[in-house]
């Protein structure tokens, strides 16, 4: 991962090989060539249209595919699902990360270490996401060790976030729930899309987005997206250069069928920040010397190198048949090459902050990673009447392929003075011990039925049953060792949709999450559990909005948990997640949008192997959070075109370490925009953090602290054509 969160506990990697699927080029150019007229695609939906990976209308999202792999309501949902749209992410200001996106979501702990450029943090109900619960375009974007891709929020339309288990749906994967990234799409009516931008760090970006029609064709269109940037960071030293580029092209002879073939090319160069690593002595409580500085660097500017490129390719194939069923197929194929350097801190030398220099211990590091994933997913679906009840039903089969080539070396490297940093010392030499390759395979059949029923009741019952594999072939030891695996998951909701729009409704739902065995020593028993989630959903008749309230109870279980005394680690930890989220969108009025959001997350440690772990509760996730944002538009007058934002994020309190003797304190942060429309064009000013609160964001660890995000202004200047 870009972050390295301590060398001993750094992840290891999976992958492996295989896939096998193809593009029918000869119906491709038969197609081109066809007397038919292309479905239209809604470049703005106006609610009616909608469809659940199209755009969203201002705030509120009506539909969603996360949660159901069709395009389902989201009051259809029997889990609670929150959608982050363009128009919500273009008005706060996301520019460059993911997780920027997801701070005013509830249930969802985004940036847990502050700002990180390569890495997008995500916790859901206070189970790390990161690398198990990211999904692009419904399909797993799996990630171990350093191996992980990164997709800028530039490339998508909207991002879904699907709370509690998904392995019913997608097979292994993280607990708390998932991200869903959804990327825009080719459009039937012309769109033309420029941008630039700076923010006050120094860090510029353009970017690019057109589609239309093939010459004067009426079955093909296609999308071109791109976008460069780069410059300065908050931290000293630290700086970037990124960039994309993603074609599409659409192909839809007929009313009934659509291709859609897509590829990105992307990369980044970097000096890392230096936050994430600060102790928690200097950050959240004074050393003998004060508080490190927010912008402080202690790596060596002439040796930390984070790169990666990564390129992707894939298909979406629908095609409906006359007999009612519907077929869809879903493909991508991943390569990521990543390279990652330079010495990062652990606590202070001696444990303690001590006079003069007050030293800063280092450990070196590097590593290599080369990954290459195949993801494939095939699912019919069709509709029909038995008895007194309608169905909905969907089958299908997934595969997921990851292939993990990687080498990691440490240790040599020179403490740093905190007060007064010396950079250039000849640091020490690194020894390789990681060299492996690992590799993993998952294929997964699932059913889903959405049942409808005297007026207003609506079951959703799903089952599937996953098969995985796992190989490590271990350089270092000249050994290799494979394990496989199997699982069911299932899931069943209820519930009842009245008149005026209430829905309220119950799930019970269980999950898997394969582990990998890093020796012949077997941590490999997948992560289980169970949740159980009520909640109300409430679509109001008399206004465009959405409202959502849940209660859940998540248990995981299966979790490796380490013996102090031997260092060997054994999966008989189990964690309890219970809590509460809120969380309102609205579109007022053509003038006014509102969004609000509410969580409390108790977790507790329910067994471990050190009994003084038990009832304590896991670092990092803080035990509340809430949010409020409203923007308004002048849409008539001498200042038509003007809008105003503003908003407020609170964090709670949270735990810097498992025995729950470090608390990091709670905070409040200010956001604020203004942007004024004209003729197409458009320029906007956002600044985060308005007050320019210092706050530590969270810790994993007493020596692994993060600042929240500092006062940064961003200006754009865009124009639609």
């Amino acid at each position: 991962m870009g972050k390295r969160k301590g060398f001993f506990r750094i992840r290891l990697g999976l992958g492996a090989s295989v896939a096998l699927i193809g593009i029918c080029a000869g119906w491709a150019a038969e197609a081109q060539n066809a007397d038919t007229t292309l479905a239209p695609i809604v470049l703005q939906g106006e609610g009616e249209g909608e469809s659940a990976t199209g755009p969203v209308k201002g705030y509120v999202a009506k539909k969603s595919a996360t949660g159901s792999k069709t395009d389902t309501p989201l009051n259809e949902i029997p889990q609670s699902v929150s959608v982050v749209g363009k128009q919500e992410m273009n008005d706060r200001g996301v520019v460059n990360k993911i997780d920027e996106a997801l701070r005013y979501t509830p249930g969802v702990t985004a940036e847990p270490f502050g700002t990180d450029p390569d890495t997008d943090w995500v916790y859901i109900r206070g189970f790390d996401a990161t690398q198990t619960g990211v999904f692009y375009d419904g399909l797993n974007l799996f990630s171990y060790g350093f191996g992980g891709f990164q997709v800028d929020p530039f490339m998508l339309e909207r991002v879904d976030v699907l709370k509690g288990p998904a392995s019913v749906l997608y097979g292994g994967g993280n607990a708390g729930g998932i991200l869903n990234y959804i990327r825009k799409r080719p459009t039937d009516e012309p769109y033309y899309y420029t941008e630039i931008g700076i923010n006050s760090n120094g860090n510029a970006f353009g970017g690019f987005d057109i589609s239309d029609k093939v010459g004067d064709s009426d079955t093909m269109t296609y999308r071109l997206t791109g976008k460069v940037a780069g410059g300065d960071n908050y931290s000293d030293y630290s700086e970037d250069l990124r960039g994309f580029i993603m074609p599409q092209l659409t192909i839809s002879p007929d009313e009934a069928t659509k291709l859609t073939v897509w590829g990105s090319v992307s990369g980044l160069d970097q000096v890392h920040t230096g936050n994430g690593f600060f102790p928690y002595v200097g950050t959240v409580v004074d050393a003998p010397f004060g508080k490190i500085d927010r912008d402080a660097f202690y790596g060596e500017p002439d040796i930390d190198e984070g790169k990666y490129t990564q390129q992707m390719v894939g298909y979406e194939f629908e095609h409906e048949f006359d007999s009612g069923w519907k077929f869809s197929s879903n493909f991508r194929y991943g390569h990521l090459w990543k390279h990652e350097e330079g010495p990062y801190l652990y606590g202070y030398v001696g444990g303690t902050p001590t006079a003069p220099d007050y030293e800063l211990y280092r450990i070196g590091f590097e590593a290599t990673s080369k990954v290459d994933t195949v993801a494939i997913d095939n699912r019919a679906e069709t509709e029909f009447d038995l008895g007194a009840t309608r169905h909905d039903l969907m089958v299908g089969i997934d595969y997921k392929y990851y292939r993990l080539d990687h080498i990691q070396a440490c240790c040599g490297a020179t403490p740093i003075s905190t007060t007064d940093p010396v950079y250039g010392v000849p640091q020490g030499a690194n020894f390789v011990y990681i060299d492996q390759v690992v590799t993993q395979q998952q294929i997964g059949g699932y059913v889903q039925d959405q049942i409808r029923f005297g007026d207003g009741w609506l079951v959703t019952l799903n089952g599937r049953y996953d098969f995985v594999h796992t190989d490590t072939d271990d350089r270092l030891t000249s050994s290799s060792y494979s394990y496989d695996k199997s699982a069911a998951s299932g899931r069943a909701g209820l519930a009842y949709q009245f008149d005026n729009g209430l829905t309220p409704y119950a799930s019970v739902g269980t999950f898997f999450n394969p582990t990998v065995a890093v020796s012949t020593t077997p941590n490999n028993k997948p992560e289980e559990g169970e949740q159980y989630e009520v909640g109300l959903k409430y679509d109001p008749t008399f206004i465009d909005g959405t409202f959502t309230a849940s209660l859940f109870h998540l248990t995981k279980r299966n979790v490796a948990v380490t013996d102090p005394a031997t260092s060997l680690s054994e999966q008989i930890g189990e964690v309890e997640s219970r809590g509460i989220e809120l969380e309102g969108k609205v579109n007022l009025n053509e003038n006014w949008k509102l969004l609000g959001s509410f969580s409390y997350t108790d977790l507790e440690v329910t067994e471990d192997l050190n009994p003084a772990y038990i009832g304590k509760k896991p670092y990092l996730v803080p035990d509340m959070t809430a949010s409020l944002w409203l923007d308004y538009t002048v849409t008539q007058g001498a200042l038509e075109g003007l809008s105003l934002g503003g908003g407020v994020r609170y964090q709670g309190e949270s735990w810097a370490d498992r025995e729950n003797t470090l608390k990091v304190p709670d905070a409040a942060v200010f956001d604020a925009a203004i942007r004024y429309r004209k003729d197409g064009w458009e320029g906007s000013i956002n600044v985060t953090n308005v007050f320019d609160k210092e706050y530590v964001r969270g810790c994993g660890g007493a020596y692994t602290c993060g600042y929240g995000d500092a006062r940064t202004v961003t200006f754009k200047l865009s124009k639609v054509w």
